[in-house]
């Protein structure tokens, strides 16, 4: 597997990812995929190493996927849970992180929901100068990297399963519709999307779709000395941002995230930007619906739409995530050894 172009201690943001990464991580994931299509489904990689898997906030599928992809790869798992930890007793977050390092762990995967808690994690190890890698698993309405790579994962492996790549999506029309303003995965997206050369729509209410997201965004490339040619458009009805859209990423309504009333109603919204059948009539002929999960069926999405693998790849996404959530795994343990 390709990791002698991996040189990445941490993974917390896409931010900086390189061409070269990206596709490194791809690659490794297209092999695991392969390997999790055998009968004996588990490999060796990290043997005696521990990865401990520090959700501060709820999760289902980014939880789980960690754990089984951790345990495929061999490695032992630690998994925490805030509700029944000493951080009911007063012990710092920190603290918490000490503590699982003083048990043997190499890989913390970490979930929180404040903004920046895993970079702190990975500030404390690299201070300590322990050998500890941190990965984010949801930060706030930071970042999510996992979710953004097993969704490039997802499509580019639908576009060429033997040889998924980055390039693969050069040109293509991609649509993100939804709460925006609050979505971590909509930001690491983002990033990913505009690195493969797509043209990437956004699509919300101005409620959830500033236009100080679009500077922040289009500050961030500058910085970045990405090419001039336009690759972000903003849009405050759905359907500019749906014609012609090879897939379309929809996402859910953050309401636990949400301080303010930014909605009429969850009728009127699935109205004006929910993704049916009907309103997919505008993509190409071929186009594919995302969705990071939980969904909220009738809202974001309709039910019949979901579950229609014709043009559904929410299945798929959670299958992939388990490869690619074994390749940066594999990628960040595997000088550890």
């Amino acid at each position: 597997m390709p990791t002698n172009t991996w040189n990445r201690h941490h993974i917390l943001s896409l931010a900086d990812f390189t061409t070269t990464e990206y596709d490194t991580v791809l690659q490794t994931a297209a092999s695991f995929q392969e390997v999790l299509s055998r009968r004996t489904k588990k490999v060796p990689t990290l043997q005696g190493q521990v990865v401990a898997n520090l959700f501060f906030e709820s999760s289902t599928r980014t939880r789980s996927s960690f754990e089984l992809a951790a345990k495929r790869l061999s490695a032992d798992t630690l998994n925490f849970a805030a509700a029944t930890s000493s951080m009911t007793k007063g012990e710092t977050i920190l603290d918490t992180a000490k503590t699982y390092l003083a048990m043997g762990t190499d890989i913390m995967v970490v979930r929180h929901r404040e903004a920046g808690v895993p970079n702190a994690i990975a500030a404390e190890m690299d201070r300590l100068g322990v050998r500890v890698s941190v990965l984010n698993a949801g930060d706030g309405q930071h970042e999510h990297p996992s979710q953004a790579l097993l969704d490039l994962f997802t499509i580019c492996t639908l576009i060429d399963p033997a040889s998924p790549r980055l390039e693969l999506l050069k040109g293509k029309k991609i649509a993100i519709v939804g709460d925006i303003l609050h979505s971590r995965v909509a930001r690491s997206n983002i990033w990913s999307l505009i690195a493969s050369g797509a043209e990437v729509h956004l699509a919300a209410p101005p409620t959830l779709l500033p236009k100080l997201f679009a500077e922040y965004i289009c500050e961030e490339l500058g910085v970045r000395s990405y090419s001039p040619t336009p690759q972000l458009f903003l849009h405050w009805q759905l359907e500019p941002a749906l014609q012609d859209a090879d897939f379309v990423m929809t996402l859910r309504l953050q309401k636990e995230r949400m301080t303010a009333h930014l909605l009429p109603s969850l009728r009127e919204y699935h109205h004006l930007f929910g993704i049916t059948r009907t309103k997919l009539q505008l993509c190409k002929p071929n186009v594919k619906v995302l969705h990071p999960g939980p969904v909220n069926r009738g809202v974001e999405i309709s039910s019949e739409l979901m579950d229609d693998s014709e043009f559904s790849l929410i299945q798929s996404q959670v299958t992939s995530g388990i490869a690619v959530r074994m390749a940066l795994l594999y990628l960040l343990g595997s000088g550890k050894a």
